[in-house]
C-alpha cells in the first residue's frame, strides 16, 4: 500500500479548524487534524511541503515516517511543523486501524478501561465573571452524569488581564462550586498562562483547602524549567503541557516530576505516536495523563484512543460533546454518554468526514486571536 494524495482544509466553524485527509493505492484513507489555533495557513503549507516527501510511501510506517518528517531539514521541526506533524500521524494510523480492520486503540495494546471520564468546558465565556451562570451550567453538567466541572480564570477588566483580581474572583467561584455540588465534583481551573510567578503562587496557595483536580497552566509555557519555582511553593496538583512539542518538551516537567498531569494535544505534540511516548515516559514517574483537547471530532477521537490504550489516566478534556457539533461534516463520531467517551469497534478512529461540505466552512485569512494587556497597557497572555 502507498501514499496517493495528502490534502488539507482550513476551515472555520465555531473555530478556526484544520483538517487532514490522506488517501492511498488500496482505496484505503485517514484522516487527521492539526492544532496551533490562528496559525492554520502556516501549518497548511507545512503539510503540503511534507506531502513531497510521502508521496509513494508505506502509510503503515508510522514512526519511520514520523521521523522522516521532523527531520526533513537541517532544523529540526518547529510548533508549526510539528502540528503538521500530528495530523498526519493521525491520519496513518487511521489508515493503519482500518487497514487492519481494528479501532485504533487495540493497535496500543488494548482497552484498559471501559470508559473515559471527561470534563466539560463550564464558563459562559473566558471572559466572564458569570457565578450565576457558572454554578447553573456546573449544576447542568453534574446532573447528566459528568463528575468533573472546569471553568477559566475569569479576566475582570475589559481585555485586560489582572492578576490579583482574577485569583481572588476564582477564589470566590471555586468556593461556591465547593459549597453547592459537594466533596464528591473534580474541580479543575484553566489559569491559560495568564499569571505571574507571585500571583499563581498565591492562587496555588489559596486554592488548595479547595481540593481541586488540577490547577491548570499557572504559568507561561515558553520556559518548563519555571515550574521548578511553583513547585517548590505549592502542594496543589499541577497540570501543564498543551502548548508544548514533541517528547523533548516535556523532558524538564516529566524527568524532574514538576507537574502532576501531561496536559499534551494530540493534534500539535507530534500526533498519536508521539503521544504514546510521551505517555509511557510520564507513567514511569507516576504522572498521569490529561489530554488537552478543546478542538474537533478528529482531535477527539484520536486523544480518546491513547486514553483507552493508557493505564496512567487523569481525565480527557471536551470542550463540545460529541454529537453536538460539526455533524455535516463529521456523521460519524465518538460514542459518549453522560460524561464518558465509550469506545467503539469501528476500525481506525470511528469517525467519517463529508468533504462536501467543508467548502461551507472558508477560513478567513486575517485572523488572529483575541489580544489581551495589563492595566498598563503591556501585552499578556491569551
Amino acid at each position: 500500500m502507498k501514499i496517493t494524495s495528502i490534502k488539507s482544509y482550513p476551515v472555520m466553524t465555531w473555530r478556526p479548524h484544520l483538517f487532514v485527509k490522506i488517501e492511498t493505492d488500496e482505496g484505503l484513507h485517514g484522516i487527521g487534524e492539526a492544532g496551533l489555533t490562528w496559525h492554520e495557513m502556516a501549518v497548511h503549507a507545512a503539510i503540503n511541503r511534507f506531502s513531497s516527501l510521502l508521496i509513494g510511501q508505506d502509510p503503515m510506517r508510522t514512526q519511520h515516517l514520523w521521523q522522516l518528517m521532523f527531520r526533513s531539514g537541517f532544523f529540526p521541526a518547529d510548533s508549526v511543523g510539528c502540528a503538521a506533524i500530528s495530523a498526519i500521524d493521525i491520519a496513518l494510523w487511521d489508515i493503519k486501524g482500518k487497514a487492519m480492520n481494528q479501532p485504533i486503540y487495540n493497535l496500543l495494546g488494548g482497552l484498559v478501561r471501559e470508559k473515559i471520564a471527561c470534563y466539560p468546558h463550564n464558563q459562559t465565556s473566558s471572559y466572564d465573571n458569570d457565578l450565576d451562570g457558572l454554578l447553573e451550567n456546573c449544576k447542568k453538567t453534574w446532573d447528566e452524569g459528568w463528575k468533573f466541572v472546569r471553568w477559566g480564570m475569569p479576566i475582570i477588566d475589559p481585555n485586560a488581564v489582572n492578576g490579583p483580581k482574577s485569583v481572588r474572583e476564582s477564589i470566590k467561584q471555586i468556593t461556591a462550586i465547593r459549597e453547592t455540588l459537594g466533596e464528591e465534583v473534580e474541580i479543575c481551573i484553566d489559569v491559560h498562562t495568564r499569571l505571574e510567578v507571585p500571583d499563581a503562587i498565591r492562587f496555588c496557595r489559596e486554592v488548595e483547602p479547595l481540593r481541586p483536580f488540577f490547577i491548570e497552566d499557572a504559568l507561561r509555557s515558553e520556559s518548563p524549567e519555571a515550574y521548578r519555582l511553583l513547585r517548590k511553593h505549592v502542594n496543589v496538583p499541577i497540570a501543564a503541557g498543551e502548548q508544548w512539542s514533541t517528547k523533548w518538551g516535556f523532558r524538564a516537567a516529566i524527568e524532574e516530576e514538576l507537574i502532576d498531569y501531561v496536559r499534551m494535544d494530540l493534534c500539535l505534540v507530534g500526533g498519536i505516536s508521539e503521544a504514546m511516548t510521551i505517555g509511557r515516559w510520564a507513567e514511569a514517574h507516576y504522572i498521569n495523563i490529561a489530554p488537552h483537547n478543546p478542538l474537533g471530532p478528529i482531535s477527539t477521537a484520536a486523544a480518546a484512543h491513547v486514553c483507552f490504550a493508557s493505564s496512567n489516566l487523569g481525565v480527557l478534556e471536551m470542550a463540545k460533546e460529541p454529537g453536538t457539533v460539526l455533524n455535516d461534516i463529521f456523521p460519524t463520531q465518538t460514542l459518549f454518554d453522560s460524561g464518558h467517551v465509550i469506545p467503539s469497534n469501528e476500525p481506525g478512529l470511528g469517525v467519517t468526514l463529508d468533504e462536501s461540505v467543508l467548502a461551507k466552512y472558508p477560513l478567513p485569512t486575517d485572523g488572529f486571536a483575541p489580544r489581551l494587556t495589563k492595566s498598563d497597557g503591556s501585552i499578556a497572555n491569551w
